[in-house]
């Protein structure tokens, strides 16, 4: 997005806020909106997809160099997760 494109979209943002700011069902509904939206973007689990591709690639080629750890059964996993 262009910084042009960016004030458009943030002058866009103010001016609809400036018109339910005299409303307060409608604000409280816009905080909570607003609230899950920042909570998205703060968790760490989350990633785009070229990211996650990315990180699919990462872990296919370890596998190719053998850098992997395999279990016989799921003692020996759970015992291993343990040491984590």
């Amino acid at each position: 997005m262009s910084p042009i494109q960016k004030e458009i979209l943030n002058d866009e943002i103010f001016r609809n806020i400036g018109i339910i700011a005299d409303d307060e069902n409608l604000l409280n509904r816009l905080a909570k909106y607003l609230r899950r939206i920042v909570k998205l973007k703060q968790d760490p689990a989350l990633f785009t997809k070229e990211e996650f591709f990315h990180r699919i690639d990462e872990s296919l080629e370890q596998a190719k160099q053998g850098k992997v750890t395999t279990f016989e059964n799921m003692e020996e996993m759970n015992a291993w997760l343990n040491t984590l």
